[in-house]
């Protein structure tokens, strides 16, 4: 029996990609994410007879994630592993200058829906029959170490470790695992810039290696394929080359 999918941030980058290897792999997906039109392109990039679900879902509005985890057990009547992907970022601006709206905004989107949806996946994996599954996050390099003017997305980035250890801890007399996979520089239209040069701790302007956004998508496979008495809790998978590692 094949497993079901649910990918957040499914309609472009990493969403897409980590959907588009579910799907090759013959898995049920259900894609979400805010632009239905993203969607239905991912889905039909999957060829024929792929079996998915479009369900455009603000993952920071409660009645949308609800309507999005209705329509995954009416279609497939099981959940068996949450990508919790979407997000967003701010603009960089000086601290002193970053907007309470768009704090608001970045949190909403990247923490409260990482909640909406880890909620709702453990009521799903708890109550169908097998009982139990997988919850993976997002959790970026940001959950380590911060960019210059990053603070909204850096905040909540450090707050989906602390989700994914009480979701680890929570869901384990229930045969929920879930484990976290910070990305660092993989080449999509978000890392694009990164090309002709990003700022830099010491103030500089620098270009920064990227990766095949493949390497994330296999990576996120992996992590689910396992048994649900293994679980990857933080897997780290990186363009070998940026900046992380060591001081500057």
């Amino acid at each position: 029996m094949s497993k079901v999918t649910l990918v957040t941030g499914a309609g472009g980058g990493i969403g897409r990609a980590v959907a588009l290897a579910f799907l090759a792999a013959g898995e049920a997906v259900v894609l979400a994410g805010r632009r239905g039109e993203a969607l239905e392109e991912t889905g039909a990039l999957s060829g024929p007879g792929a079996r998915y679900l479009a369900v455009p879902t603000d993952v920071g509005d409660p009645d949308q994630v609800t309507r999005l985890f209705a329509a995954t057990a009416e279609r497939f009547g099981r959940l068996d592993v949450l990508f919790n992907n979407a997000g967003r970022g701010a603009p960089p601006v000086p601290f002193e200058d970053l907007p309470l709206g768009t704090w608001e905004a970045v949190v909403r989107v990247n923490l409260t829906g990482a909640f909406l949806c880890a909620q709702h996946a453990f009521r799903l994996m708890k109550a169908q029959d097998p009982r139990g599954g997988r919850i993976i996050n997002n959790g970026s390099i940001s959950a380590h170490s911060p960019r210059p003017r990053s603070a909204a997305y850096t905040a909540t980035k450090h707050a989906i470790t602390g989700l994914t250890r009480s979701l680890s801890l929570d869901g384990r007399a229930f045969d929920i695992a879930c484990g976290q996979i910070d990305i660092g520089n993989a080449a999509t239209p978000m890392t694009a810039v990164m090309a002709s040069g990003v700022p830099q701790p010491d103030g500089r302007i620098a270009p920064e290696p990227v990766m095949d956004v493949k390497a994330v998508a296999d990576a996120v496979l992996m992590m689910a394929s396992l048994p649900l008495d293994a679980n990857v809790q933080f897997m780290t998978v990186m363009a070998t080359k940026m900046p992380f590692v060591g001081r500057g």
